[in-house]
This record gives structure tokens, C-alpha cells and sequence, in this order.
């Protein structure tokens, strides 16, 4: 019976192991910049966090096993708030270019479409004078 309860620990100390893996992966990703990989990534992450939550609520942790796991989650936090800084960046240097096209496109419309088209001079005058 010992043998089992050691194997599901080592299953859940195991599954935060991984986890802090994959985090490792995606903030190298991040810093990268390599955003398709790191949204691919981030999917299997959250399948691997659902599996591990499982398995933590199945089965209880010794002291020394609560310590590791401690550790795990303090390590894959800190990853994780720096993904999270990383894409809030993102998200603002993605904001800017939205907001610049937008300018573009709303002087594109003030001005029309005309290909900058000019109106001569003397028509310009000969409308004032009358």
C-alpha cells in the first residue's frame, strides 16, 4: 500500500514538474516573441494544469512533498507573470498599430480617394470674385 501512495505522490509531484516545464517553454517562447507557438503551447498547458488539479485533489501531500510542490508553483508563477508582461506589451504595441491604421484609414476617408487630386489655382479665384 506505501508503494502506491509513493507512486501517486511522484504522480503529482511529477505533473508539477511538467507543468513548470511547459511554463519554462512558453516564457521562452515569449521572449521570442513567437506568439503562434506560444498560444499552440499554452493549450496543452492548460490540459496539463486541469490533469494535475486532479490528480493534487486525489491525493494529499506529505510535508516534504507539500514543500516541492511549494517550490513548483512558486517557480511556474513567476514564469507566468512574466508571460503575462510580455503579452500585456504585446497588447499595447498591438493597440498602437490597430490605432494607427485607423488614423490612416480616417485621413484616407477625410481626404477621399481622389489621388490627392488638386484643384488649379485660377478656378479657385474665378469662384472667390463673383
Amino acid at each position: 500500500m506505501t508503494s502506491a501512495r509513493e507512486a501517486s505522490v511522484k504522480a503529482v509531484i511529477d505533473g508539477y514538474q511538467t507543468l513548470l516545464e511547459c511554463s519554462e517553454r512558453m516564457l521562452f517562447l515569449a521572449r521570442e516573441a513567437d506568439w503562434p507557438a506560444l498560444l499552440d503551447l499554452e493549450a496543452s498547458y492548460v490540459q496539463q494544469v486541469e490533469h494535475v488539479s486532479e490528480l493534487d485533489a486525489q491525493h494529499s501531500l506529505a510535508e516534504a512533498g507539500q514543500r516541492r510542490k511549494a517550490m513548483l508553483l512558486e517557480r511556474i508563477l513567476e514564469n507566468d507573470r512574466e508571460i503575462r508582461q510580455r503579452l500585456a506589451h504585446r497588447r499595447d504595441e498591438l493597440g498602437e498599430l490597430i490605432g494607427t491604421s485607423q488614423r490612416q484609414r480616417d485621413l484616407q476617408r477625410a481626404y477621399g480617394s481622389g489621388g490627392g487630386r488638386v484643384i488649379p489655382g485660377s478656378t479657385r479665384h474665378d469662384q472667390g470674385a463673383s
